[in-house]
């Protein structure tokens, strides 16, 4: 039991306790937990100097054992009457904060990890073939992307402009992407960092990953479609990457871990958890255009889980940082209403979505608003939320 008035069915009760940056009227950025409608200011409340930088990186850098004291300490301040006089002045209303980005991003990588997305794409582009690259159930395809341009949800969305070549046309020409595209993902953000050249194992996942968010890889498919051969993607996707701007803490997603779905090709040693705990996420996501449902993407159909991503990640030596963000990729299901973006949705155009307004969309038009959410299997029983991430469409400068 808690003396918290927590609202009926909400997704930040006890068993969630997600972390984030806010402000108010006036203050400084400093480090928050949602609880219910409201937002415990954790550098009043602690008084550790570590809350109050403006970012969760210090606090993420200090390792599983501390986030594993703090979770504790938060509980008992919930449950014991006997904290109340103490927490509940350092409580501020939900609706009086300013939220931001919530870590400082380091590296940024996104991975291709949904089997229903990539066969999506294949049998698209590469109609004549078979769906799936040759390595793509033997290795988590990612690229690096741009650490840089990842915002906090809400940060508008501006059209980006770029070279484009239509397989009609004669030559290329430069102007605001005419396929605007998004991304629904779910995001991992790394704590502790690992040492130059020595990777990091299936098993150590949890001792480096402290939490997870949901991310929208806003993409331009006509810019990203002329550029990426032969080296990937560069400036389709590097314009914009949104975040939402709680981070759900590792150990809250206990309750929802599942094993993944059979793989039918035997895995290298390194990436083989047919013997280890699953890391496989029961993360359901729903996607809205303009207010309307438009997809229910289920995150535990995901062929690659977080924990062989980052095995991947790191298998050639490379480093962790504090700070470090890698994504799923798009999740996707089998159904025509799991397609978590709209190149899939649309079927590269050809088949537009029909809106409850009467308008049509095959991508996105200025002015449209996308808003991701996601909701998990909480230790209580009910569910926990991952928060939302939204943008608007703004045009081309």
């Amino acid at each position: 039991m808690t003396w918290l008035d927590l609202p009926a069915g909400t997704g930040f009760g006890l068993d969630n306790l997600p972390y984030g940056v806010f402000s108010t009227t006036g203050t400084a950025p400093r480090t928050g937990v949602a609880i219910g409608d409201s937002v415990l200011d954790l550098a009043a409340a602690t008084g550790d100097d570590v809350h109050a930088t403006g970012s969760l990186n210090a606090f993420m850098a200090r390792g599983p054992q501390a986030w594993a004291d703090l979770r504790a300490q938060l509980t008992e301040w919930f449950t014991g009457g006997a904290h109340r006089s103490t927490v509940e002045p350092h409580l501020v209303p939900r609706s009086e904060v300013t939220l931001h980005l919530p870590v400082e991003v380091a590296d940024y990588v996104d991975f291709y990890s949904s089997r229903h997305h990539a066969e999506n794409l294949g049998r698209m582009f590469r109609p004549d073939s078979a769906p799936l690259t040759q390595n793509w159930k033997h290795l988590p395809i990612g690229y690096h992307g741009r650490a840089g341009t990842v915002q906090v949800s809400g940060t508008p969305v501006v059209r980006p402009s770029g070279q484009r070549k239509a397989p009609t046309d004669d030559a290329p020409t430069f102007g605001p992407s005419q396929r605007l595209d998004i991304e629904a993902e779910v995001g991992f953000v790394v704590g502790t960092p690992s040492e130059l050249g020595r990777p990091v194992p299936l098993a150590a996942f949890d001792e480096h990953v402290f939490g997870v968010c949901l991310v929208n890889d806003w993409s331009a498919r006509d810019l990203q479609s002329w550029e990426y051969v032969p080296l990937g993607p560069f400036l389709g996707k590097s314009f914009l990457t949104s975040i939402s701007p709680w981070v759900v803490p590792l150990a809250a997603l206990q309750a929802a871990r599942v094993a993944p779905p059979a793989r039918d090709v035997p895995l290298l040693p390194y990436l083989d958890d047919s013997d280890a705990e699953p890391w496989g996420l029961d993360i359901a996501i729903e996607v809205r255009l303009n207010g309307q449902l438009v997809s229910c993407p289920p995150f535990d159909l995901m062929y690659w889980t977080p924990a062989q991503q980052l095995a991947h990640m790191t298998a050639n030596g490379a480093s962790l940082r504090t700070g470090d963000l890698f994504a799923s990729g798009t999740v996707s299901g089998p159904a025509e209403d799991q397609r978590g973006s709209f190149i899939e949705l649309s079927w590269g155009g050809t088949e537009p979505l029909t809106l409850a307004d009467g308008s049509t969309r095959t991508f996105l038009t200025d002015g449209d608003t996308v808003t991701l959410t996601a909701t998990a299997p909480g230790a209580s029983g009910g569910r926990i939320a991952l928060g939302e991430v939204t943008g608007r469409v703004e045009p081309a400068p």
